[in-house]
């Protein structure tokens, strides 16, 4: 490590093989927490080349516990995180409400690092059971349109560094990775990213896969669909950008769309949500985000999509998947 921590300082750059053997050696315990702080801390201060994110994503793939769900043509939606904007679980809102519409969504995520409140976080708070089980899954699956993919179940090579991403508290190139990593292998990825040189290493190294992607980029800065300004897409036919009026809703303000300030009051906003009781503000963000899941399955447009993300919010279809997730985790 010390030899690749120095080339690194170095502003030297990894070929794809070497940086999969640098995650490869940290899953086997090759590395004490400093080394691998250090490594993480270089990631914050340089840019992270294509190269190497492929070689890390490939290691946390050939390592990870995989499911398989291919019978379903499964989505999953997924932010990378690390935005800074503190806004409530949108990503996972709009997975409950796409599963009621009808689709089906493999949804992969983790206990919040560089944010009050992950997806697990909520997902816990609210009973979901997590589980690497293919049969508890493929149940979840078919009986709720949906099941949680919690991170730590399926890549257990990244127990060593966990814990120093906990203690970090910061955004790390594994925010980058995590979207990228289902260990599912869904068959269509939405994925949100926080800046716009991401947007564009996703969407080439996606480009080298079988997936049906769409790739969002809201301009001031949300890793999704904010609905504050336009966002930039990229999927696998076009690119271009969405704007509010696509949706046919108005531009909203980022204190509409602020989450809560503990655990406790994100999962009781995302249950308020998901019970037809939200704002105007929160529905139509929640929904244009489902939208864009629905359009990358079927093709439709924006707007079709949202009409019916819409229907499955308010006819409480989004909310009944998310107590038939509730009823299948007691069981």
């Amino acid at each position: 490590m010390k030899t690749i921590l120095n080339r690194l300082i170095n502003h030297e750059i990894l070929s794809k093989e070497e940086a999969k053997n640098v995650l490869v050696n940290i899953s086997n315990g090759s590395y004490n927490p400093s080394q691998i702080a250090s490594f993480l801390t270089v990631y914050m201060m340089r840019s992270i080349s294509i190269e190497e994110l492929s070689g890390f994503r490939e290691a946390l793939l050939d390592l990870c516990i995989r499911v398989d769900l291919s019978a379903y043509n499964t989505i999953d939606l997924c932010g990378t995180g690390g935005d800074g904007k503190d806004t409530f679980n949108i990503s996972t809102l709009a997975s409950i409400v796409a599963a009621g519409a009808g689709i089906k969504v493999a949804k992969h995520g983790n206990y919040g690092v560089s944010s009050i409140s992950g997806s697990s976080n909520v997902m816990e708070k609210l009973g979901v059971k997590f589980s690497n089980e293919n049969d508890f899954l493929e149940k979840c699956i078919d009986k709720a349109g949906i099941c949680i993919l919690h991170a730590p179940l399926f890549h257990p090579a990244m127990k060593n560094v966990a814990p120093i991403r906990r203690e970090l508290g910061v955004k790390t190139f594994f925010n980058m990775l995590g979207p990228m990593v289902n260990p599912s292998f869904p068959q269509n990825q939405l994925v949100g990213v926080f800046n716009l040189e991401l947007a564009r290493m996703y969407g080439y190294l996606y480009q080298n896969t079988d997936r049906n992607f769409t790739i969002l980029h809201a301009l001031d800065g949300y890793d999704e669909i904010s609905l504050t300004c336009p966002t930039k897409f990229i999927s696998n036919t076009k690119e271009g950008v969405l704007n509010p009026a696509d949706f046919g809703v108005r531009q909203l303000i980022q204190s509409e769309i602020a989450g809560g300030k503990t655990i406790e009051e994100s999962a009781a906003l995302f249950l308020n949500i998901l019970s037809g009781k939200g704002t105007e503000a929160q529905n139509n963000v929640v929904c244009a985000n489902a939208a864009m899941a629905i359009a990358t399955v079927t093709k439709c447009s924006p707007l079709e999509g949202f009409g019916q993300a819409k229907e499955s919010l308010l006819s409480g279809k989004g909310l009944s998947a998310l107590n038939t997730l509730q009823k299948l985790s007691k069981q």
